[in-house]
């Protein structure tokens, strides 16, 4: 391909869309990414999954801490054709998408202007939708706001988990945006304005969304849990101890005190404000991750307590 674009992303999300653009032949002339972060307890400075493959592909990195007049002005001294983003991690002021001559493409795990935002898979799964989907638009100065140029649904297999949906959501938007480039390129693709009136809104995922309501359903738990593993994960307070909840199955018996542990049929069980969850994956702070069998073993006196 002869135009010339930029690539902004930085999780792993982005990695497949660049991986797929690159294995198309649309490999950018400069990938724009997040700075090195401290990971782990060593918190030992590693880069991005888009910045890796980047420099496998000797393709020249940018990791800009801030956006500012010194970064635009960097931009501005080579001449690009357009932009693609995908999951950069930072809103786009103006002076940047009126940077390229035909603009900035996105792609947007979601179908918009369903689930704007930082984290649409997350919130689709918590929402217990049936599917989803990948949009590609044209950028503008508002949040997942502008033109659509295509866009194509995927279905939510039941049990898929964020990350899972994720992957399958990367894949599924490069191939969508392999095929809209050279139409958009030629000018043979009409954008179509979104419905504003329709749109809703995610927000940034935290470490205390993690945190159980046991007042909530146990189904919507099932969902929070296939929504937040791996991170944050979903986790309640036991003995002032932080009780991690990998994994569990739901049930329909009937329960009275959401939060309590009980023991139904040699299974470790927690009551919850619409029917049980059935532990079989657990973990407390301090320790390594255990079967509900092994734990109830160690710690037989979990029986009874309430988990806050």
């Amino acid at each position: 391909m002869k135009n010339k674009f930029v690539f902004f992303g930085t999780p792993k999300f982005s990695k497949i869309v660049l991986q797929k653009l690159i294995k198309a032949g649309f490999k950018p002339a400069l990938v724009i990414t997040a700075p090195d972060k401290p990971v782990g307890r060593k918190q030992k400075l590693t880069p991005s999954p888009v910045k890796v493959l980047a420099k496998k592909n000797k393709i020249p990195v940018l990791e800009p801490e801030r956006l500012d007049n010194e970064f635009i002005n960097k931009l501005r001294s080579d001449s690009y054709d357009f932009f693609v983003v995908a999951a950069y991690g930072k809103l786009l002021p103006p002076d940047i998408l009126e940077t390229p001559k035909k603009g900035a493409l996105n792609v947007h795990p979601s179908i918009l202007p369903r689930w704007r935002g930082a984290s649409p898979v997350q919130h689709a799964i918590l929402s217990g939708d049936k599917e989803t989907g990948s949009t590609i638009m044209l950028m503008d100065d508002k949040l997942d706001h502008g033109p659509i140029l295509a866009q194509e649904k995927l279905k939510i297999k039941k049990g898929n988990m964020a990350e899972t949906l994720s992957d399958k959501l990367a894949l599924h938007g490069a191939k969508l945006l392999i095929e809209t480039i050279p139409k958009w390129i030629k000018g043979s693709l009409e954008t179509k304005e979104q419905n504003h009136g329709l749109a809703t809104y995610t927000k940034m995922i935290t470490r205390e969304d993690g945190r159980i309501n046991w007042h909530a359903p146990a189904e919507v738990l099932k969902r929070k849990l296939m929504a937040f593993t791996p991170w944050p994960g979903l986790f309640t307070t036991w003995n002032g101890k932080r009780l991690k909840i990998l994994s569990f199955e739901t049930s329909n018996k009937k329960s009275f005190a959401p939060g309590k542990v009980i023991r139904h049929s040699a299974n470790l069980t927690i009551e919850t404000g619409k029917g049980t969850v059935i532990i079989k994956k657990i973990q407390l702070e301090g320790e390594k991750a255990k079967s509900a069998g092994e734990f109830m073993r160690g710690h037989s006196d979990i029986i009874g307590t309430m988990l806050i």
